[in-house]
């Protein structure tokens, strides 16, 4: 139909944008917040309250790093067999949770070559069990670095590291994740190592309290210079007390955590936002039926 005036042309197009720019915002108000937890915040729970208390609090992920103190998963009852691990698929399906990550404790800066390959064979296991039960991510870490040998040439190893992780997951469904985490927390440090491991089965676990707390970094900054390697996001927060780190419920601390969230969420972040408790490392930290039924309620309060 023909516009008769401007006026009437320009009223239709307002009207028009107006209604594009509300059915947007009302799509992004439908999206599901994608929220998991650590099982790190939950160490002396049994897998059967693990997914209940995940259902009963809004979760669909759950992020596995040991199940009752145990942190080879490979031993874990519910995945060292196949007909256990379908047992646990099934359980995992009637509540409509999904695995998201699997955390395993294999180092990649470790030199030693008999070390090296322990730490190696066991992310190669954690590789194989994430195929096996469908969840798309392993996390991997460097630590300490060793003061006696150069740093560029411990970057190296732990760029080769995972580039061989990565050749290993060829063919799978899974990518292999560093955390940023120990002393390898700097963007710069961080890029290169992952400049070197460029792989389609590679990736970056952003642990945003391991880095802020170090290095002071804008989070901003960071995932602006990380964004094509982050596949999944660890949150917490936390505050620093005589220059060590206390771990606090989300918005209590110092960390500009809800920053990096807004980051990632206008930057296309499409995974998980895992929360992780650390409750098996500093167990003086506040209980898991608070801290992890308080995190689905701060981060909705947050994005509503």
């Amino acid at each position: 139909m023909k516009l008769s005036t401007r006026k009437e042309f320009l009223l239709t197009s307002a009207t028009f944008l107006a209604a594009t720019l509300l059915g947007t915002s009302l799509d992004l108000k439908k999206k599901k917040l994608l929220l998991s937890f650590s099982t790190l915040g939950c160490p002396d729970w049994d897998f059967q309250r693990i997914t209940d208390f995940a259902v009963q609090h809004d979760y669909s992920g759950i992020e596995i790093r040991g199940i009752l103190r145990e942190m080879d998963l490979t031993k874990c009852k519910e995945f060292n067999t196949a007909e256990n691990r379908s047992a646990t698929m099934n359980m995992m399906k009637e509540k409509g949770l999904r695995f998201v990550d699997l955390g395993s404790s294999a180092n990649l800066h470790v030199a030693d070559a008999t070390e090296r390959k322990k730490n190696l064979d066991e992310a190669r296991r954690f590789i194989d069990l994430a195929q096996q039960i469908n969840c798309p991510y392993v996390r991997v870490f460097p630590n300490s670095l060793p003061k006696d040998r150069d740093r560029n040439e411990t970057m190296d190893l732990i760029a080769k590291g995972l580039l061989e992780l990565g050749d290993y997951a060829k063919g799978s469904n899974v990518s292999v994740l560093m955390e940023t985490h120990g002393d390898l927390t700097k963007t710069e440090d961080l890029e290169k190592i992952m400049q070197s491991a460029h792989h389609e089965h590679t990736g970056l676990v952003w642990d945003v309290t391991n880095m802020w707390t170090i290095t002071k970094e804008p989070p901003v900054e960071v995932y602006k210079k990380l964004k094509k390697y982050i596949r999944h996001a660890h949150i917490k927060d936390a505050k620093l007390v005589d220059g060590k780190v206390q771990y606090v419920l989300m918005g209590q601390g110092e960390v500009p955590i809800f920053e990096a969230i807004e980051a990632l969420s206008k930057g296309g972040y499409n995974g998980y936002y895992s929360f992780e408790w650390e409750k098996l490392w500093h167990p003086e930290i506040t209980e898991p039926e608070i801290a992890l039924a308080d995190y689905p309620k701060a981060m909705k309060k947050h994005f509503n």
